[in-house]
């Protein structure tokens, strides 16, 4: 990237709560937001992650769910949305959409209403929260605006768990990523934010700053509407591509949160994409999941990942994978089990790998 990117706010809205250190700290801690939420349709698996307060009806749940996490990360940010050089850069996969049909650009251009900034939607499936940070990244750096908020909202609905029921992708068990006993997602919802800013305008006002977005990468490989290049060809170039454009080796990389769902032939993906990312390596970097604490978010996990690579990074910890208890025997790097795992190091990597062959690598460095 032409010009250093930072981050100096930062929010969610999980299953797990929504302050920044509490829900980092329960992470740490083992928790997890997935509980029983009765359906009314036959589904695999009643369980899933839900916030808790927000409307039942889809759209106003979509709403207030983004309005709220968004407020959080300007104010932590110590900005106002008032501030005229805010711009918006929102993802979600369909949102409220398949239950409540309209158009995903109107309801990104609702939210940005509300909050009174101007609006980018962003709508990739699963990496829409990530590729909602890297294209707020790079409008910064390449000088088009100094501040953006970026992130990802999804709600969970109905015919989201009919569709991954269907499709059986979820679980019929409990996720378990890179789990030798793996057999599936579980959803969740969430929301997640984060303002970046440039770097001259983080100085004139001593803005806090939780590290940088110095590099971002994405491919799709185009295999087909559900299921990701058995290869891995696509995932690597993400990464490679966001190494480079972050002038970093991947042999500097300490940290990787994965995209983690738990279905077989994405863990096997990611599996073999890290050991032909790394193999150069002698001391990879450790890796993490948290969709079995958060659920699958779909658009807003990309952006939550992002948050939780940054404070690995701050804390240089890693919580352990919910549900993992047996890794994958060829699994090629290293992975926290039953507790956290220290690391040392001040650069990671954010991977996350959506239908439809989205695949985006984000690399997030320690102030």
């Amino acid at each position: 990237m032409t010009s250093r990117v930072l981050v100096t706010g930062m929010a969610w809205d999980t299953a797990l709560g929504a302050g920044l250190d509490d829900v980092w700290s329960a992470l740490l801690s083992g928790a997890s937001g997935i509980r029983p939420v009765p359906s009314a349709h036959k589904v695999r698996n009643e369980l899933a992650a839900v916030v808790p307060d927000l409307p039942e009806d889809y759209r106003e749940r979509q709403q207030a769910l983004g309005l709220r996490a968004l407020r959080s990360a300007v104010a932590d940010a110590g900005l106002e949305l008032s501030d005229p050089r805010l711009q918006l850069v929102v993802g979600t996969s369909y949102g409220p959409d398949l239950d409540a049909p309209d158009s995903l650009a109107r309801w990104g251009d609702e939210l940005g209403a509300a909050a009174g900034v101007p609006t980018v939607t962003v709508s990739t499936a699963c990496s829409a929260g990530s590729d909602a940070v890297l294209v707020g990244a790079a409008l910064i750096a390449d000088g088009v605006t100094d501040i953006c908020v970026v992130g990802g909202v999804d709600i969970l609905t109905p015919a989201k768990r009919l569709g991954h029921s269907l499709l059986g992708t979820m679980s019929p068990t409990t996720l378990r990523a890179f789990d030798t006993a793996r057999d599936g997602m579980l959803l969740g919802e969430g929301a997640a934010f984060l303002v970046l800013e440039s770097a001259e305008s983080a100085a004139h006002r001593w803005a806090r700053v939780y590290g940088a977005v110095s590099g971002a990468g994405s491919a799709n490989d185009a295999h087909g509407a559900t299921a990701p290049d058995p290869s891995g060809d696509t995932v690597v170039r993400a990464m490679e591509t966001a190494l480079r454009s972050a002038g970093r080796d991947a042999s500097e990389v300490a940290v990787l949160n994965a995209h983690g769902s738990g279905t077989p032939v994405n863990d096997d993906v990611e599996s073999l994409s890290f050991r032909r990312m790394f193999k150069p390596a002698p001391d990879g970097p450790v890796v993490f999941a948290t969709k079995g604490a958060f659920g699958h978010t779909l658009g807003a996990t990309g952006a939550m990942e992002a948050m939780a690579v940054l404070l690995a990074l701050r804390d240089q910890c890693v919580p352990a994978v919910p549900g993992l208890t047996e890794p994958l025997p060829d699994f090629p790097l290293r992975l926290p089990v039953h507790e956290p795992l220290a690391f040392s190091g001040a650069v990671g990597l954010s991977v996350t790998l959506g239908f439809g062959g989205f695949n985006t690598c984000l690399v997030l460095e320690a102030p």
